[in-house]
């Protein structure tokens, strides 16, 4: 996978990355009312998936950041299921890496009696840095993954310094290991930046590249577009998105606190579900409409938490659902219910694999304006068929209820 974002690590600037291929296929029958109901002999539905040639049991990937910080976690994702794992980023130099504590903050709901200490965590918050864990460590938990669960996908998550050789010498490290893609976090509020960094690692790298991409910029499908034009085989979407979670009102500190003061972090979980929605759907129209058949992925981030909201993302185009929030909160055995809802899902809808309902949600997307001519048209339908009376001054008095029920709306 692969994707590009400019970060300040200690004074430098530092970009991360990492790599993956995936192939869509737009050119599938299109299916209109999903109401289509399972027969008893219904075969179980496939949830594998083939992305960029890399075959996975099910959709369902760890998303770059705790839950792939140590060989232990990653191997522990394996086995619970995951049809996928992205490592924690690193660079070259861990050393310039120096997290702080406490690094999260939460947002919850306040249902009636339970008090905001209480209500269920929607937003999260963290002021988290890449891996401070030495590049030589986690190569080594690579390599020892890999020949563990050879036929597993561990896809790394690189960053490094506006730096060419930089970036070439970690390619090199990262690649000799035998991870199956990379991924390299965004540049997109510097689209020259981005495009050049993205030319760097796609003529380094000898696996599949995505591009991961910032929520935080106007139009989201603009450096989707020019890092795949740059070479990368998928698109990544979204990151978290830049926030303040909250002030504490008794001590008037912003959170989360350390020693008195914060700084901007980056939001996830629940409450961004519905952002991340907009920015996939953005990008997988343009993806459609401008790179057709070619084999381009997409990989839905933000706020999974069950198996409906990943069928969200798919319907939406995407070929995968990365989860890393989510994992934080429920754990890593969180898998086997996102697989059994999403498989739900699917009998609901006689669906046998990830690819009969990909994307299918797209067409339904328009503009204001055409919507405004589509109910016009429906409702001068509707007059045309139904009989009852046409405004208020036609009533009798003899049931208002019946008679009003009985108007064609204007």
């Amino acid at each position: 996978m692969a994707s590009l974002n400019l970060t300040q690590v200690r004074g430098k600037n530092f970009v991360p990355a990492e790599f993956a291929r995936t192939r869509p296929s737009w050119n599938r029958p299109s299916r209109v009312g999903f109401k289509v109901f399972a027969s008893e002999s219904q075969a179980e539905p496939d949830l594998s998936v083939t992305v960029n040639g890399l075959h996975m049991p099910n959709p369902f990937v760890i998303g770059s950041g705790p839950p792939g910080t140590n060989y232990t976690v990653m191997k522990r994702a394996f086995d619970e299921g995951w049809g996928a794992v992205i490592a924690k980023t690193v660079s070259l130099d861990a050393a310039k890496v120096i997290n702080v504590t406490p690094r999260y903050a939460r947002l919850r709901a306040e249902p009636n009696g339970s008090g905001k200490a209480k209500g269920q965590i929607i937003g999260w918050e963290n002021i988290e840095l890449i891996s401070d864990r030495p590049l030589e460590t986690m190569l080594k938990e690579f390599k020892q993954l890999k020949e563990e669960y050879p036929d597993r996908i561990l896809i790394a998550s690189i960053m490094e310094e506006y730096n060419k050789a930089a970036w070439e010498e970690l390619i090199d490290r990262v690649e000799q290991t035998g991870i199956s893609a990379k991924w390299v976090l965004q540049l997109a509020k510097i689209v020259p930046l981005l495009e050049e960094v993205c030319g760097w690692v796609n003529a380094k790298a000898t696996v599949p590249v995505w591009a991961k991409m910032t929520p935080n910029i106007t139009d989201i499908a603009l450096p989707a577009r020019v890092a795949l034009r740059s070479g990368c085989e998928g698109i990544a979407a979204i990151n978290t998105i830049m926030s303040v979670m909250g002030i504490n009102l008794d001590t008037l500190r912003p959170e989360p606190c350390v020693e008195g003061y914060s700084t901007p972090g980056g939001y996830s979980s629940k409450a961004v579900h519905p952002i991340a929605l907009a920015k996939v759907m953005s990008i997988a129209k343009m993806m459609k409409s401008e790179f057709g058949d070619k084999d381009h992925s997409l990989s839905g981030i933000g706020g999974v938490e069950t198996g409906g909201d990943a069928a969200e993302f798919i319907l939406l185009g995407a070929n995968t659902v990365q989860v890393c929030t989510g994992v934080m909160m429920h754990g890593y055995g969180v898998v086997k219910k996102l697989c059994s809802e999403l498989k739900d899902f699917m009998k609901a809808h006689n669906f046998s694999s990830i690819e009969d309902f990909r994307g299918v949600s797209l067409q339904y997307f328009t503009t204001h304006t055409d919507l405004v001519r589509r109910q016009k048209e429906a409702i001068e339908q509707r007059k045309a068929v139904r009989k009852g009376l046409q405004s208020d001054k036609d009533w009798t008095g003899d049931g208002f209820v019946k008679e009003t029920e009985s108007m064609v709306s204007n």
